[in-house]
């Protein structure tokens, strides 16, 4: 085989589905891809992988079998769809929503498999959006301020309820049978890689970002002896595990692993990465100042600096987080397509639906048409952006949405605009914290679903002030993973040598229009103040009602 004929394969573990992307190394042409939605979902609700029983809110909980079911599935058919060889395939590599966690035996099973615990929701893999561990999240960081912790400050200040140590936390003080019987508290980003490798590398994406590890260590026992008596061996026995740079060879395909995938045993498997970190390269927009969002049913905000900086309410800094040589910063909005699918979904009337059925187009389509016919302002809104809660600048889960200004004559289209404006103000939020803190914003570049709506992309470019460039692929993380694929296969010598060939952007593609952009410095100003009186102390009514709501949820199961 000519290295001219040589192809990688990403894998792109989301939310809902995962999918496999086949890729040339000397060029990055994308030759094949396939799909595979996860059989359970999310189990936000119930636990219906068994027998049904209720979830009380915040829980986000996922079947780990299902990842497994990618591989058998959408490997195989986008290797069908590309028309290649399966010897032609050098490597391949994953990257996953985070924080997901998965607890496991020692040997990798995970405790939901196991018959005796298949009707614990504290057995299953903890998604990314499980915000339960909020109160966990707030007792680590009350405690970190107090003791004067140095790495709480590489966060913004907080580490979040998405994050390993509160999900783990929460565990042990809500089902210490379990958190007895986990060995392993594994990133399903590791622990994909382990089923196909057979071994268990913990990645330094990850580790760095979502289990605070910084030079070289995790938060001592002292600490977390402080938090909880049981907890103090959290690390040295539940999670601390060998750790792989970005694009290293985590191992060779295992036999098993090349069963399931129709690809050749032995190939290098990359060590485990993050959907949106992944991202960067594809975007060959790895240079400090280049923010990458990657907007999809959440957006991720990740950027490359050349020094050290601490910017409020970040998900954090980490020198190799993203690329070699490197300090790699992170920020994000738990929910972005995520509220406008709940809009579409829960507030919009039939009529609107049927119109849209009627003219062959979505509702998000005819809501988008409808809102764009407006001036700035029109409606008379504006919104906040928490319906997941706040991941950044604010890190804090018990925040809830909010929509401000509505009247008897407020239209579907009125919401739907300021829930999209709602988002854009988010990320320029983010971006000021970036800016004040040293580390500047230059150029946004956005990747993933989102990047569609072209009146969304001019939208955030008039609020945010920035021009927008948008990636090329539109499988960016997939992408992604398959220029780290490359890279562990020894193809090229970094990723960011491999993105420069295999990915790209279009520079600029919108450009801030100074009229709509003087309009929104106004909307936005509303949104700072309604901003800081809801999340920073000014009224705390989003967290009395999320307390109103538990005891009620908890009233109606135990009656």
């Amino acid at each position: 085989m000519s290295a001219a004929d040589a192809v990688v394969i990403g894998v792109d573990y989301g939310t809902l589905s995962g999918r496999a992307l086949v890729v040339r190394v000397s060029d990055g042409a994308e030759l094949g891809s396939a799909v595979h939605a996860y059989r359970h979902a999310v189990m936000d609700a119930t636990l219906s992988a068994h027998r049904g029983q209720p979830l009380p809110p915040e829980w986000a909980l996922q079947v780990p079998g299902d990842y497994v079911e990618v591989l058998r599935s959408a490997v195989p058919e986008a290797l069908r769809e590309a028309g290649v060889a399966p010897e032609q395939v050098i490597g391949i590599a994953t990257d996953f929503t985070a924080c997901t966690m998965v607890p496991t035996t020692t040997e990798g099973t995970p405790l939901s498999e196991l018959p005796d615990y298949a009707d614990r929701p504290h057995a299953y893999v903890k998604l990314w959006k499980h915000h339960a561990a909020q109160a966990q999240a707030d007792r680590i960081n009350e405690l970190a301020h107090s003791r004067g912790e140095s790495w709480i400050n590489r966060y913004g200040g907080f580490i979040s309820s998405e994050w390993e140590f509160a999900k783990g936390l929460q565990i042990l003080e809500e089902d210490p049978e379990i958190y007895a019987a986990m060995d392993h508290w594994v990133e399903a980003a590791d622990w994909i890689v382990w089923q196909l490798t057979g071994e268990y590398v913990r990645n330094a994406c990850t580790a760095g970002y979502k289990g605070i590890y910084q030079d070289g260590s995790y938060p001592d026992a002292e600490f977390l002896s402080a938090l909880n008596p049981e907890f103090s061996g959290f690390v040295t026995e539940k999670l601390d595990h060998r750790i792989g740079q970005l694009g290293e060879r985590a191992g060779g395909l295992s036999a098993a692993a090349a069963a399931w995938t129709g690809l050749p045993e032995g190939i290098a498997v990359a060590v485990g990465n993050v959907d949106a970190h992944v991202t960067a390269p594809a975007a060959d927009a790895v240079a400090p100042g280049q923010m990458v969002a990657i907007m999809g049913t959440s957006t991720c905000h990740v950027m490359n600096g050349d020094r050290l900086a601490e910017v409020p309410g970040m998900c954090g800094a980490v020198y190799g987080g993203i690329t070699d040589g490197l300090w790699g910063y992170e920020a994000g909005q738990s929910g972005v397509g995520d509220i406008f699918a709940w809009y579409v979904e829960n507030q919009v009337p039939g009529g609107v639906s049927a119109e849209a059925e009627g003219r062959g187009l979505s509702v998000h389509e005819l809501l988008t048409e409808k809102a764009a016919a407006q001036p700035v302002g029109a409606h008379g809104l504006v919104a906040l952006d928490w319906h997941s809660g706040n991941r950044s600048v604010l890190v804090d889960h018990e925040l809830s949405g909010l929509v401000l200004g509505q009247t008897l004559a407020t239209k579907p289209e009125d919401g739907y605009r300021a829930l999209l404006e709602s988002t854009a103000f988010g990320t320029r939020t983010i971006i000021e914290a970036f800016n004040d803190s040293g580390v500047p914003v230059t150029e946004l570049v956005v990747a993933g679903g989102l990047l569609r709506n072209a009146f969304l992309m001019q939208l955030y470019a008039d609020i945010t002030g920035l021009p927008i460039s948008t990636i090329v692929s539109a499988q960016g993380p997939a992408l992604g993973s398959a220029i780290h694929a490359a890279v562990a296969a020894g193809a090229y010598p970094d990723a960011s040598a491999a993105g420069a060939v295999m990915g790209g952007r279009r520079k600029n593609a919108y450009t801030p229009q100074p009229e709509a952009a003087a309009a929104y410095d106004e909307l936005y100003a509303e949104y700072r103040a309604l901003h800081d009186y809801f999340g920073r102390g000014g009224n705390d009514v989003m967290r009395r009602l999320k307390a109103i709501r538990r005891r009620a949820h908890h009233q109606e199961v135990t009656a």
